[in-house]
């Protein structure tokens, strides 16, 4: 999917090149960033070290590797929390049971209709987030939540921009902490603790806007598959496509699990 959507306003007007991907992509000369934020104290040892291979492997291509500071990317979890709450009560809001969404029988008022038919509608994880988010964005809170975690994004976005201003193409990073979660451990936290620990490699590229691919590389100890991701400036998409597609055949996972 390419190109700007005139039903939606998000969408971008700017003239975007073709996807079309070159048969033998080549990374000789690109310059990669590994960010040192990303080597968080939970990080298991085997995702490290697929890290540090897919690393080698383009150094040993060609590429440029060296390492990079993204001092704020720290915060993207606690800055997605705020946002995406405050978005979605936003959003949600429409879904009344009336002229959108879910509606329930037999109320006897508007306002138990509305009440009943979000309740009944909306799961646990979705009502807490427009709960949070309506907290959010109260008068007396707006300043303090929603504004402030509109500038911590822009200071995540400018670190992004700081580093690809040094003439680094993509960055590499880990895509979670630790290898595939199996269902039955996974299921043991809730819905904001699974984010916190699986979420804290991929927000960042949310929160600054920018193109981001994963790429399964290798399989744990346990069968289990561990990926990284690639990160690229805004609208390098092609560019990114193509690294990815160098990795993805230098890797060779598809043979690996067959």
């Amino acid at each position: 999917m390419l190109g700007q959507d005139h039903l939606d306003s998000t969408s971008v007007s700017d003239k975007i090149g073709s996807l079309d991907l070159p048969n033998e992509p080549l990374v000789s000369g690109l310059h990669i960033g590994i960010p040192e934020e990303y080597n968080f104290e939970t990080i298991k040892r085997e995702v490290i070290a697929a890290w540090e291979k897919v690393a080698d492997l383009f150094s040993n291509a060609g590429a440029k590797v060296t390492r990079v500071s993204l001092p704020h990317t720290r915060y993207s979890i606690a800055c997605y929390s705020v946002l995406n709450s405050c978005e979605v009560a936003s959003n949600f809001a429409r879904y009344d049971g009336i002229e959108y969404g879910h509606r329930v029988d037999g109320e006897k008022s508007t306002e138990s209709l509305y009440a009943a038919s979000r309740h009944e509608g909306f799961n646990a994880i979705v009502r807490g987030r427009i709960l949070a988010g309506n907290y959010f964005l109260l008068r007396r809170n707006y300043e303090k939540y929603f504004l402030h975690a509109l500038r911590v994004r822009r200071l995540i976005s400018n670190d992004f921009e700081k580093v690809f201003r040094t003439g680094v193409q993509f960055l590499l990073t880990p895509v979670t902490i630790g290898t595939a979660p199996l269902y039955k451990n996974f299921i043991k936290k809730d819905g904001r603790e699974q984010t916190a620990l699986q979420d804290i490699c991929t927000q960042p590229a949310n929160m600054s806007g920018i193109p981001a691919i994963t790429v399964p590389v290798c399989l744990s100890s346990e069968g289990l598959p561990i990926g990284l991701q690639l990160l690229g400036p805004q609208f390098s998409d092609a560019e990114l496509l193509s690294t990815a597609k160098w990795l993805e055949r230098a890797v060779q996972f598809r043979s690996t699990i067959l």
